[in-house]
């Protein structure tokens, strides 16, 4: 595997676009149950939680720059093949594919019971994901131009969806909120740390740097894009957590979705049911990107044709899909994701950071006896 990649023009994009693909990649189907998780863990104070987990989210980005910045235009395969050597380098990619192929499994699969509990209850659990893995496996087809356009027009197509929440911000209670900071320190973190499924798809960073073409203005769209996302989680969590009652949380499993329920329209009785259906416009860029950095990946390390993995990949994802469809195993699924994902997205740079450093200064300064 050669480190530093070679991108041809036609296949580069501009740094602004990456505004777009953080947005795109994390707001997925957690963002639809993130309150009622971090509630559990923080209660009223779960707003500060979002405000922790941010600001660690910023400090992992800042240390992947860095990381990124030690080599000319690499991504995370061809920097753990330098600093760790071939074999455990490849073994730390596979990891990576994994990460990408588990998280992509999760949000089909909760769209897919999200569809079903609320819309489809009798719906065969293999109808959603073939229609999702039918738009993604076209667009990835398409190459990554295709896949950042496709992500670009769906995130400038979401937002009209948060204005629909006026209604719930009416009936909000401040009697939800006291008393304030009551929580602990341990539980504040304990509420950070659960907001990281909502917060997944920041590694995509590793894998569409080398892409980038104008790498110098590369980090305030990053920065902007992360801050946007936590926002709407910030705002929608704030705004569940003084329209529900603390006991309202424990019967809720996806307390965003059921805020749409108090708005109505003379000429549609359910408009929740309408959110979910358009919801497939928020899920379908975390699910293009996620499957991009997998058939990127393989090929980067295994030499494998985009189209073999692409194809491979989405009918394992179908057969998987097709039979973990009870809640219990959809939820095992997420619990292992989300442990998984904290572990190798937000843990994972500050270790590898002092290798990367250590290695490229050694290596500078061979080259400089040299």
């Amino acid at each position: 595997m050669e480190i530093n990649l070679s991108i041809k023009k036609g296949q580069r994009i501009r740094a602004y676009y990456l505004f777009f693909v953080i947005i795109g990649i994390q707001i997925g189907v957690g963002f639809l149950s993130a309150p009622r998780y971090i509630f559990e863990k923080a209660h009223q104070d779960a707003w500060v939680s979002i405000i922790v987990a941010y600001l660690f989210m910023i400090l992992v980005t800042k240390v992947m720059f860095v990381i990124l910045s030690r080599y000319e235009n690499t991504d995370i395969f061809g920097i753990q093949v330098h600093v760790f050597g071939k074999w455990f380098g490849t073994l730390l990619g596979i990891v990576y594919l994994l990460l990408f192929t588990s998280e992509l499994l999760s949000l089909l699969l909760s769209y897919n019971e999200v569809v079903q509990v609320f819309i489809y209850p009798t719906m065969p659990s293999f109808v959603m994901p073939i229609l999702l893995l039918i738009l993604i496996v076209y667009s990835v087809l398409g190459g990554i131009r295709i896949v950042i356009g496709v992500v670009f027009l769906f995130v400038i197509m979401s937002p009209w969806f948060f204005p629909l929440l006026y209604d719930p911000i009416t009936r909000m209670e401040s009697a939800h909120f006291l008393p304030l900071f009551e929580a602990s320190v341990v539980d504040l973190l304990k509420g950070a740390q659960t907001t990281s499924y909502s917060f997944f798809g920041l590694e995509i960073l590793f894998i569409i740097y080398p892409f980038i073409d104008n790498k110098e203005k590369a980090k305030r769209p990053t920065y902007l894009g992360l801050t946007t996302s936590a926002l709407i989680v910030l705002v929608t969590t704030i705004i569940s957590i003084g329209y529900y009652s603390p006991n309202d949380f424990d019967l809720l499993d996806w307390p965003v979705v059921s805020l749409f329920k108090s708005v109505a329209f003379s000429f549609m009785e359910r408009f929740d049911y309408f959110i979910i259906a358009e919801w497939m416009m928020v899920v379908i860029p975390t699910a293009i990107l996620l499957m991009w950095a997998i058939v990127h990946g393989t090929e980067r390390i295994f030499q494998v044709q985009q189209k073999v993995t692409l194809y491979v990949v989405a009918a394992v994802l179908l057969v998987l899909c097709t039979f973990i469809n009870s809640i219990v195993d959809i939820q095992k699924v997420t619990d292992f994701v989300t442990t998984f994902g904290f572990w190798i997205i937000f843990v994972y740079p500050f270790v590898l950071l002092p290798l990367v450093l250590l290695k490229t200064k050694r290596k500078v300064s061979k080259e400089v006896r040299k």
